[in-house]
């Protein structure tokens, strides 16, 4: 570390447990004190896993250690977080590597490499044609082809995993990209649902297994499909104003197209 100084990268494994120092230390040193003592002199620090990055399982409600992320220690220096509940190796060994030969990847609005997490699952996941489906549908959840059970013929089919809880939409990773074990799978692959596992405070953001409400960038979806294939601007807002209405029936509320372009 002297004789590096300004030069070595950090790399931290864990959140920091800030209520009491005894929670977590190595030979009595404590790890705040630890981070902050290897970071003075660091070039960048990169915080592996959704632990370092957010805070992760430690930080979630009530947090009785007073968890925290790297970024809340510290912020005098460049941090590269690379989340995941485990995050993806080769995106480990990807940041490290574009460090050592071109210095601080572009980074997102949470610190992240956008090469890694510049979409989301959802993006790129193979079972987005049968999700899809229920974009145009008067009903969004009967039209579109989703595995209503762990164990049905959709689930078998290799369908949608939305309503049995997956958090692909809402969260950014190469999951679906890069997958596992060399390229093996991923969990939406082994059949199981994302579970949102790179976003801060995932642990707290509701069941696994409940469904995510429909994304209002849905309904703009539709109508910026449709007037990319050439429907025109009528049949969009067409679309907006219908998307709409089955919502309103839904939730059992009054719901204006002009509001939702909103």
């Amino acid at each position: 570390m002297k004789e590096h100084h300004g030069k070595y990268l950090v790399v931290v494994d864990g959140s920091i447990p800030v209520e009491n120092p005894s929670y977590s230390c190595i030979a009595g040193i404590s790890n705040l004190d630890m981070l902050k003592d290897t970071a003075a002199g660091a070039a960048a620090i990169v915080a592996v896993g959704t632990c370092a990055a957010y805070g992760g399982v430690a930080h979630a409600d009530p947090n009785p250690t007073g968890a925290v992320a790297v970024g809340d220690v510290i912020t005098d220096k460049p941090i590269i977080n690379v989340p995941g509940c485990p995050p993806i190796p080769v995106v480990m060994t990807g940041v490290l590597a574009h460090f050592l030969t071109f210095g601080i990847p572009e980074l997102d609005e949470l610190g992240r490499p956008t090469a890694f997490f510049g979409e989301s699952i959802h993006d790129r996941c193979y079972r987005r044609s049968f999700y899809d489906k229920g974009l145009y549908a008067e009903t969004f959840y009967d039209k579109g082809l989703y595995a209503e059970t762990f164990d049905d013929e959709g689930a078998r089919a290799g369908w949608c995993l939305y309503k049995l809880g997956c958090k692909g939409p809402t969260t950014k990773n190469a999951c679906a990209t890069i997958k596992w074990n060399q390229g093996v799978s991923f969990p939406i692959e082994a059949g199981h649902p994302c579970l949102g596992c790179s976003e801060p405070d995932f642990w707290d953001n509701g069941g696994f297994y409940k469904p995510l409400s429909l994304p209002a960038g849905d309904y703009r979806m539709a109508a910026n499909t449709a007037a990319a294939v050439g429907v025109g601007a009528g049949v969009a807002s067409a679309l907006l104003a219908k998307a709409g209405k089955a919502k309103a029936a839904r939730e059992h509320e009054t719901v204006d197209a002009h509001d939702l372009e909103k």
